[in-house]
């Protein structure tokens, strides 16, 4: 009877963690499916690269960096001339304490010397505003682009949440509607040219 007892309970045993090892596998691959389905094929969270948009988008490649390289030459212009009023002012100062120039003469050439400081930035001041400006609604112009392009895309409100990709830790790739929505921002954006040039 014990040798009777002890195989029937051995394949009982055995049968049982088979069974538990089927029913773990079959629940774990379920779970996996449905996480799949719910974030890749309905589609319900996605996220865009709004940096490479923005780079990469025909509003800056055709305006953006025209107006970047015109904000850098503006700088370095102001750089220069700030640098050459200094030079001018420590020259006057070199040729004094060396006895070259008269205190007249001086105090003639450094009150037109500080006349050309405030004249230039007085118009720094302007130039830098207008800068702004400038690409203030250049910014505006790039931000409303990109909202329309996404509203546009999530118009079936496929998508229940879209997060800029620079907040991400980890995603996967197939979130990415980067690509969509540049194509999205380059056809507003030639659509906005085209109406513009009717007018």
């Amino acid at each position: 009877m014990k040798k009777f007892f002890f195989p029937v309970l051995a394949a009982a045993l055995v049968l049982t963690a088979c069974g538990t090892k089927t029913t773990e596998t079959s629940a774990e691959a379920a779970a996996t499916e449905t996480a799949t389905a719910q974030q890749v094929g309905t589609g319900d969270i996605a996220y865009v690269q709004v940096e490479a948009v923005l780079a990469q988008c025909d509003l800056f490649l055709n305006e953006g960096k025209a107006l970047q390289e015109k904000t850098e030459k503006a700088q370095k212009s102001w750089a220069q001339r700030e640098q050459n009023l200094q030079a001018e002012a420590a020259q006057l100062q070199e040729k004094y304490q060396k006895g070259l120039i008269t205190t007249r003469d001086a105090q003639a050439t450094q009150e037109s010397i500080q006349k050309r400081v405030a004249s230039y930035q007085a118009n720094a001041q302007k130039e830098a505003q207008s800068l702004d400006e400038e690409n203030y609604v250049f910014t505006n112009r790039a931000q409303d682009l990109l909202h329309r392009a996404v509203q546009e895309i999530n118009a079936d409100k496929r998508y229940k949440l879209i997060v800029n990709a620079s907040a991400l830790i980890d995603a996967d790739t197939t979130l990415d509607i980067t690509a969509a929505v540049l194509a999205k921002v380059n056809e507003l954006y030639a659509a906005d040219k085209k109406a513009e040039s009717k007018k």
